[in-house]
């Protein structure tokens, strides 16, 4: 039995127990039957479309969501593409401005190249300027061995002096201050030329005037700089000009050009030496500082290595000034005699003066002599430029004090760049120990008959 069928006889069933309740007509009875089946048919047919309606709905719901889905979708899709095309311009962007920087860092690097190579070139042009128009025209290298005659040369000496000496340009004298034979001249055109200035070495014999003169002794300090004194050893030591130009002030132009001549400065140092000048002294104070940059530079002083050969031998043996000799030949070497030129009354002064030479040596300005044997050097190193010769100036004036084989070895630099008195004094030291290991002050010197007779009457005398 269906569900209208059931619901109607149900109704029918209200009504007739309506009717028998409250004993109504038949014949409104079946009215109200009538009324009863005709408004439960109503109700089916609505109950009927309500629940068709409702079923309906779910379609209706999935239909209806699918366009919001397919919306959602499309709507995710155009933010994924916008965002794909933001991304793919960001990206573009990027590498827009990466190659830009690219661009821009090679156009610097191209730049910054060519701007270094404008400023090499430029450097170039400057050095290859400054070559051209440098005042200074004399070599800091050359072959120093050119044109000498050695012949009578001690073989042994010379190859020490000329391998110290190597490709510098210069000239190294080696002499025997007992008797004033030279041993080797290397660079003879130089060693025996017009004279240079002496730089700083001349601060030997201005020490020596001041000490002679009573001025100045081991113990004299002298202000140099602002709450800065020093001594004669210490100055000699380290070439202190102030210290210098104070005793020379002190002494004199005239009495300082009058103990320069007697320390042989300003003469021949040799005898019948062939194409030797006597250098220079001048005639009234040096218009550039007078006598002070007289005696702390040598201004207007010229000398040779030969006159400071000669003033040192003086100083090493005690006092005696021998004339320099250069045997051309090995029989006048053999046949050499010593001569006197004068007697030098030095001796009460030697110890001061050798204390400051010693210093310049231990812990001077010639520290780089580098040498060290059992038996002291003592020297002065000289800097400065010779604007004459357009050549700066490197000396270093040294004698060797031993038990026996005492030798002088003077040497003169003269160039541009890296001249200089400590340079000098490295040759120097070069040449005492290239001797040293030769073994030349291991055995005796050997001196001809006449000269040991010379020697032992000068000796006596």
């Amino acid at each position: 039995m269906t569900l209208s069928t059931r619901s109607v006889e149900n109704t029918d069933t209200a009504v007739l127990n309506v009717i028998l309740m409250f004993r109504l007509p038949l014949a409104d009875g079946l009215i109200m039957i009538f009324f009863a089946r005709f408004a439960l048919l109503l109700f089916l047919l609505a109950f009927s479309v309500n629940v068709a309606a409702v079923a309906a709905q779910p379609a209706r719901t999935a239909k209806k969501a699918s366009p919001v889905k397919k919306s959602s979708s499309a709507k995710k899709a155009t933010v994924a593409k916008k965002a794909s095309t933001v991304k793919k311009k960001r990206v573009a962007k990027r590498a827009v401005s990466t190659k830009k920087r690219v661009t821009t860092a090679r156009k610097s690097t191209a730049a910054s190249k060519a701007s270094k190579a404008t400023a090499s070139v430029s450097r170039s042009r400057s050095r290859r300027a400054r070559a051209r128009y440098s005042p200074w025209v004399t070599p800091t290298y050359a072959d120093s061995t050119a044109g000498d005659v050695t012949e009578g040369e001690d073989p042994v000496v010379r190859t020490a002096a000329v391998e110290a000496l190597g490709r510098l340009n210069g000239s190294v004298v080696v002499a025997d201050p007992n008797t004033g034979r030279i041993l080797s001249m290397v660079n003879q055109s130089t060693a025996l030329g017009s004279g240079y200035i002496p730089c700083s070495t001349v601060k030997v014999p201005v020490a020596m005037a001041g000490l002679y003169e009573g001025m100045i002794d081991s113990s004299t300090t002298l202000v140099v700089q602002r709450r800065t004194k020093m001594d004669l050893t210490e100055a000699l030591a380290k070439s202190n000009n102030v210290f210098f130009e104070r005793v020379g002030s002190q002494i004199g132009f005239d009495k300082l050009i009058e103990f320069h001549k007697y320390f042989g400065l300003g003469e021949k140092a040799g005898l019948n030496i062939e194409g030797e000048s006597a250098g220079s002294l001048p005639e009234a104070p040096p218009a550039n500082g007078g006598a002070a940059r007289m005696s702390s530079f040598g201004e207007g002083i010229a000398v040779t290595a030969l006159q400071m050969t000669a003033l040192m031998g003086a100083i090493a043996n005690g006092g005696t000034l021998y004339y320099l000799q250069y045997p051309k030949t090995v029989l006048e070497a053999e046949t050499f005699v010593p001569r006197v030129k004068r007697s030098l009354d030095i001796g009460h002064i030697l110890a001061d003066l050798k204390r400051g030479m010693s210093g310049a040596v231990t812990f001077g300005t010639a520290r780089r002599a580098a040498y060290t044997p059992e038996a002291p050097l003592f020297g002065k190193t000289g800097t400065c430029t010779d604007y004459n010769r357009k050549s700066h100036m490197g000396w270093f004036a040294s004698f060797r004090d031993g038990d026996q084989n005492d030798l002088v070895v003077v040497v003169m630099l003269t160039g541009a760049e890296g001249v200089n008195g400590p340079r000098a004094s490295m040759v120097a030291g070069k040449v005492y120990e290239n001797l040293e290991n030769e073994g030349f002050f291991a055995k005796p010197m050997h001196y001809s008959p006449v000269a040991l007779i010379e020697n032992s009457i000068h000796s006596a005398n």
